[in-house]
C-alpha cells in the first residue's frame, strides 16, 4: 500500500479513466453480460431502469384516479374499474418504487465505493436480488392483464381470502417474490458493512448514508418474512379454506391485520431511513461542514429501526383492538417522532452558518425537509386516539402517507440521483433545468396533496370514487396539482437522459465532497479501487476535501 494512501486518502485523480475498458459502463455492451453482471453499478443500473418504468405506470395510474376525481360522479371509469386503478398504483408504488428506489439503486451502487470495497460481499445473491424484482414485476403486469386486483394494496383478509373475484394470488404472488429481493439486499448490506470496510474505516466515520442503509436493512431482513407469511396464508385460506382470517370460517381478521402491519409500518423506514441517508451526505457536502451531532443522527436511525418494530398497532385503533394495548401504541407512535426530529434539527444546524451552495442536489434537500416535517407533524393527529378515530378512513391518512411516503422518499431519491449521477454516469446535467424541475416538483407535490388534508378532515372518505359535490373544489386544485408535478417528474427525464449523450464531462469530483466513492474516477472502474484505501480521518472532515469544480457547480 502507498504511503500517500495513508496520509492523504480522500486525494483524487480528476481525470477521465486512461483505458475505456476499465469503465463499467464501456466494457462488453452485450447483452448477456448485462443480465449475467455481478458487478453492483450494472446491477444498480438495472434496478434504476425498473424502478423507472414502474414508476411512469405507478405515476400513469395515480394521474388516472385523480382526473376521475376532478368530478363528485366516477364519470371516466367504474366505480369497479377505480378500485382496481388505485389498489394496482399502491401496489406498484409500494413494492416496485418507493422500498428498492433508494437502497437497490443509490445504495447499490455507492455503498461499496464509500465503504472501500471493490463489491457487494455476495455478488451473485446480488443479482439473484434483481432477477425477484424482475420476477415479481412480470406477475403484477401479469396481474394487470389478467384484469387487476382491487383489495387495496394492503390486501385486507378476509375481503381478499372470500369477498372477491379478482386476481389476489398473482398480486400477492408478486409482493411476495419483490419480498425476496429486499432481504437478499438486507442481507448483502448488513454483511458488506461488517466485513469490508477499508482499513481506518471504523463505525464512527462511517458516512451517516451507511449507518441508514444499516438501520434499514435489519428492518428489511427482520420484517420482509412477517409479510410474506401473512401473503401466503392469505393464499392457502384462499385456495384450500383454512380459516386462519375469515370469521366465517373460524379465522381472526384481526391476526392479518397484526401480520401485516408489523411488517408494513417498519417498511415505512425502510424507505423513507434511505431518504434521510442522502439528504445527510447533501447537507454536509454543501454547506462543507460536518453534520452537526453526528453521533446522535448515527445512532437515531438504529433507533427509528427500533421504534419501527414497536408501533404497528396504530393502524388499527378503530378495529376493536384493546384500549390499554392502543394507548400503549399511541405512546410509542409519539416516541417514535423522537429520533426522526433529532435528524430533522441536526440538518438545521448543520445548514446555520454553512458555506452554502445550492445546486440542485441541496434544492432536492430543502424540499425534501419541508414535506417531511409537513407529512411528520400531520402523524402526530393519526398517532393520537381520539383524532384517529375521526381521520383514519378519511383523505387526511392519503396526504400524511403521501408527504412522507412519496413527498419525502422521491425528494430523497432525485435529490441523490443528482448528487451520484456524475459518479454514475461520468457526465453533468444542466444544473439550471435541474432546479427549476425540482421546485415544479414541490409546488405540484404541495397542491396535490395539501388539499387532501383539508377534504380529510371534514370527512371525505379515502378509497371512493365519488363524493358529495361541496368537496369538488379541492379536488380540482389536487388534480391540478398532480398535472404540475407530472410535468416535472418529465422534465427531470428529460434532461437526465439528455445529459447521457450530451452532458458535459464530470471530474471524479465535481462537487468537492468528501468521501471515498469521490477518490475513483466518474464513472468508477470495474474494480472500483486498484487498491484498497486507507481511511485516517473523521466522516465529513472537509478541511482535506477538494474544492468543487465551480465551472460546474451553479
Amino acid at each position: 500500500m502507498s504511503s500517500a494512501a495513508v496520509t492523504a486518502p480522500l486525494t483524487v485523480d480528476r481525470n477521465e479513466p486512461a483505458e475505456a475498458e476499465l469503465n463499467y459502463l464501456n466494457a462488453s455492451h452485450g447483452v448477456k453480460s448485462w443480465l449475467l453482471t455481478q458487478d453492483h453499478k450494472r446491477i444498480a443500473w438495472l434496478y434504476l431502469m425498473g424502478v423507472t418504468f414502474f414508476f411512469i405506470i405507478g405515476g400513469l395510474l395515480a394521474f388516472m384516479l385523480r382526473l376521475e376525481l376532478l368530478t363528485p360522479q366516477p364519470d371516466m371509469m367504474s366505480l369497479d374499474t377505480f378500485n382496481k386503478v388505485f389498489t394496482m398504483h399502491g401496489v406498484v408504488m409500494v413494492f416496485f418504487v418507493l422500498i428498492p428506489a433508494i437502497p437497490a439503486v443509490i445504495g447499490n451502487f455507492i455503498l461499496p465505493l464509500m465503504l472501500g470495497a471493490r463489491d457487494l460481499a455476495f455478488p451473485r445473491i446480488n443479482l439473484l436480488s434483481w432477477y425477484c424484482f424482475l420476477v415479481a414485476g412480470l406477475l403484477l403486469l401479469g396481474t394487470v392483464a389478467a384484469g387487476g386486483v382491487d383489495t387495496g394494496w394492503t390486501f385486507t383478509a378476509p375481503l381478499s381470502t372470500r369477498f372477491v373475484n379478482t386476481n389476489v394470488i398473482s398480486a400477492g404472488l408478486a409482493a411476495f417474490v419483490a419480498g425476496f429481493s429486499s432481504i437478499f439486499t438486507g442481507l448483502n448490506f448488513i454483511v458488506t458493512v461488517h466485513r469490508m470496510r477499508a482499513p481506518g474505516l471504523t463505525w464512527f466515520r462511517l458516512p451517516l448514508f451507511v449507518w441508514s442503509h444499516y438501520a434499514a436493512s435489519i428492518i428489511m431482513v427482520l420484517g420482509t418474512p412477517v409479510v410474506a407469511i401473512a401473503i401466503v396464508l392469505v393464499a392457502l385460506e384462499r385456495l384450500v379454506g383454512i380459516g386462519i382470517f375469515d370469521p366465517a370460517i373460524g379465522g381472526d381478521p384481526l391476526l392479518f391485520q397484526h401480520l401485516f402491519w408489523f411488517y408494513s409500518h417498519p417498511a415505512v423506514y425502510v424507505m423513507l431511513l434511505p431518504s434521510m441517508a442522502v439528504i445527510s451526505e447533501i447537507i454536509a457536502c454543501f454547506t462543507r461542514k460536518r453534520i452537526f451531532g453526528y453521533t446522535a443522527v448515527a445512532f437515531s436511525s438504529v433507533a427509528i429501526a427500533v421504534f419501527g418494530f414497536l408501533v404497528w398497532e396504530h393502524h388499527m385503533f378503530i378495529m376493536g383492538v384493546s384500549q390499554y394495548s392502543a394507548l400503549v401504541f399511541s405512546l410509542l407512535t409519539m416516541l417514535v417522532a423522537v429520533p426522526s426530529a433529532i435528524k430533522t434539527f441536526n440538518w438545521l444546524a448543520t445548514l446555520y452558518k454553512g458555506s452554502i451552495t445550492f445546486s440542485a442536489p441541496l434544492v432536492y434537500a430543502l424540499c425534501f425537509l419541508g414535506l417531511f416535517v409537513i407529512g411528520g407533524c400531520t402523524g402526530v393527529f393519526l398517532g393520537s386516539l381520539g383524532m384517529d378515530v375521526h381521520l383514519t378512513e378519511t383523505y387526511f391518512v392519503v396526504a400524511h402517507f403521501h408527504f412522507v411516503m412519496v413527498g419525502s422518499v422521491i425528494m430523497g431519491y432525485l435529490g441523490g440521483l443528482h448528487f451520484w449521477w456524475p459518479k454514475m454516469t461520468g457526465r453533468m446535467y444542466s444544473e439550471p433545468l435541474a432546479k427549476v424541475a425540482a421546485i415544479i416538483i414541490f409546488i405540484g407535490f404541495f397542491f396535490t396533496f395539501g388539499p387532501l388534508f383539508i377534504v380529510g378532515y371534514l370527512g371525505m372518505p379515502r378509497r371512493y370514487g365519488m363524493y358529495p359535490p361541496e368537496w369538488q373544489v379541492l379536488n380540482v386544485f389536487s388534480t391540478a396539482g398532480a398535472s404540475v408535478m407530472g410535468m416535472g417528474y418529465l422534465l427531470t427525464l428529460c434532461y437526465l437522459c439528455w445529459s447521457l449523450k450530451y452532458g458535459k464531462k464530470a471530474s471524479a469530483n465535481p462537487w468537492g465532497a468528501y468521501g471515498l466513492e469521490w477518490t475513483v474516477p466518474s464513472p468508477p472502474p470495474v474494480e472500483n479501487f486498484k487498491e484498497i484505501p486507507i481511511v485516517v480521518h473523521e466522516a465529513y472532515d472537509y478541511e482535506y476535501a477538494p474544492q468543487p469544480d465551480h465551472d460546474l457547480v451553479g
